[in-house]
This record gives structure tokens, sequence and C-alpha cells, in this order.
């Protein structure tokens, strides 16, 4: 069937707009006013882009199916002890969803791909902010739990994701927003990309932090009573291990780095990023969950019951306002490019 349809047709380096480059992938671009529907047909060829989108996209399913099964199976949701985990389990479908669409649309045009990862950096803000609600509600050491860092954790939360979406957005304003003509997709666009990506390292890097702070005390620092040394501290150092490498591979671009062209289209640190990023996320899911198994007497004995509004609204909050953050960029990316046009024509 596929073998039927006329599949795209891919680009080297030097044929895409800068805007579109990635260091040390030499070749596999689609073209860069692809249509939607040229789009989707990429998915089933081999481009620099294509496991990217997969990555993410699989693991989508089986978060979502993670989700379903504890709404509608296990029947756990009137429970507000679970609350907290099924805002995480949301935002662990948000995030890779956004992140393979994100690669599949970026290609239609420069306007697009801006906006596509203005989402996708908002959908990461999101995950930030369900992983603080199940560790504040699950993973606090005993010796933190209703203690003043404890009560405005999740509050310092939402305002992490707010600054991460922005600063991250923002990041991509350095980019190029020229204008060109989609029959010809050569261009002679320059600017750096270096600070715009050291930009996303610190907006992504910050929250993290800030969210792993309690974790980070009890399984590198604590020591004694209170600690909370249990099953689930193997999976968190698991976790955590995978998350540095993550961060490790989005800021080296290692191995494309030392190779241009070798690992254009499998094995490059993008495509690596995602896996990492992915099993990470699952140990963490299992690390969460055995806590919240572990210690759910301990922690209704010793904290006040979770209000409806606390993961919910907590939520629901900072995706209003990163929206809103995304609105603006996007009205200030249509009017950078539209008073470029104005600027070539006269």
């Amino acid at each position: 069937m596929l073998s039927l349809i006329k599949l795209p047709r891919v680009f080297t380096i030097n044929q895409v707009p800068k805007v579109f480059h990635e260091d040390g992938i030499m070749s596999g671009y689609r073209h860069p006013c692809s249509s939607a529907k040229e789009c989707v047909l990429s998915l089933f060829q081999l481009t620099n882009e294509t496991l990217n989108i997969w990555t993410h996209f699989l693991p989508t399913w089986f978060f979502l199916w993670k989700l379903l099964t504890v709404i509608f199976v296990q029947d756990e949701w009137r429970d507000p002890y679970v609350w907290p985990l099924l805002m995480f389990l949301t935002s662990c479908c948000v995030y890779p969803l956004a992140s393979s669409c994100a690669h599949t649309f970026s290609t239609m045009s420069v306007r697009a791909r801006h906006i596509c990862f203005f989402f996708d950096y908002g959908a990461l803000s999101f995950y930030s902010l369900g992983t603080a609600i199940t560790y504040s509600s699950y993973c606090f050491p005993e010796k933190w739990v209703n203690s003043m860092f404890h009560w405005y954790y999740i509050p310092a939360a939402v305002f992490n994701s707010i600054i991460c979406t922005g600063l991250a957005c923002y990041s991509r304003l350095g980019m190029p927003f020229l204008h060109y003509n989609c029959n010809t997709i050569r261009s002679s666009e320059s600017f750096s990309p270096k600070l715009g990506k050291s930009l996303r390292i610190v907006a992504f890097a910050y929250p993290y932090l800030f969210d792993n702070i309690p974790l980070f005390y009890r399984i590198f620092v604590c020591t004694g009573d209170g600690c909370t040394n249990n099953e689930a501290i193997g999976l968190h150092y698991q976790h955590t291990s995978m998350a540095f490498l993550t961060g490790f591979l989005f800021a080296t671009h290692l191995p494309e780095r030392l190779a241009p062209g070798s690992f254009d289209y499998i094995g490059h640190s993008h495509q690596l990023f995602h896996v990492f990023a992915i099993t990470g996320t699952y140990f963490q899911m299992k690390a969460i969950e055995l806590d919240m198994t572990l210690r759910k007497q301990w922690l209704q004995m010793h904290t006040q019951p979770i209000p409806f509004v606390n993961p919910v609204g907590s939520a629901l909050l900072s995706l209003a306002l990163s929206l809103s953050i995304i609105y603006v960029f996007s009205l200030a990316l249509f009017s950078t490019t539209d008073k470029q046009k104005r600027d070539k024509k006269k």
C-alpha cells in the first residue's frame, strides 16, 4: 500500500534554512514548507525526525492505558489520595504526545516550527508540575512533611512551570522569523542558536532541580530516622540517573557532533534523549506508585486529606497560564514576520 504512495523527498543541510538545522545532522531533512499530508506521510519513511516522533508517540498510548486503568479498571479515582497520581499520569500522556506532534508538523513553515515547539515546551512544564504534585503527596521525606517548605512547594512549582514555559518560548525569539519563498528552500538567514539553546537548558533544568529537592535530600543526603528509606529508593535512583543522562544528551549533541553525518537517521542525540526520557518517566512512575502504596497509612495519619482543588486546581492554573504565554508569543511571532514582510517590500 505504502509503495503506491509517493513519499516526500528529503534534503541535505545545505538545502534547508538555518532555522531547521540540527548540529551534526547532515541529511534526512524534510521540506521546510511541507503540507500536513506530507508531514504525516513522512512518518512512514526514514528521515532524521522519524524516530523522534515514534519514540514519543508510542509511549503516549502506554501512559494513556495506565491512566485509564487507574480510572476505570481499578476504579480508584474516587479516592482523593489517588488524585495526585492521576494528574501525574495525565502529564505523562500530554508531554510525549505534544512532542511527537511538534516533531511531525514542525516542517510546515518557520512559523509552524516555532509554534509547534511552543506547545512542546508548555507540555514539558505541565509534566514538571505533575511531578511536583506527586512528590508533594507521596515522596517527601518524613522529616519535611508539613514543614514550611512542604506547604509552599506546590505554589512554587506552579510559578516555576510558568517560568519554564515563558523562558523556553522566549529562547526561540532569537531565531530567524524571516519570510522566504516556499518554492525555493534555500535561505541565507544567519543567527546564533547557542544562546537560545542555553536558555532552554536553563528553562528545563530549573524546575527539574527544584521539583527534586525533596527527593535528592531523601536519597543522597538524609540519614537516620525520618528519611523514608524503602523499596522505592532503587527506582528513584534509576529515574534520576536517566534524567541526568537525558540532560547530558540534550546539551552535548553526542554522538553526532563527533561524527557529523553518521547518525542522521538512527542513533543521534535527540532520539536517544527521547528514549532515555521515556524510560526515566517509566521508572519515575513505578517509584511514585511504590511510595504511594508503601507510605499510604503513614501519610494519611500525618497529613491532611488532599482537597480536590490542590492537584487539579494547580494543574488547571498552570495549564491556563502556559497557554496564555504560548498565545502571547505566537502573536509576537506573527507581528514580527508581518513587519519583516512590510520592510522587505519598501
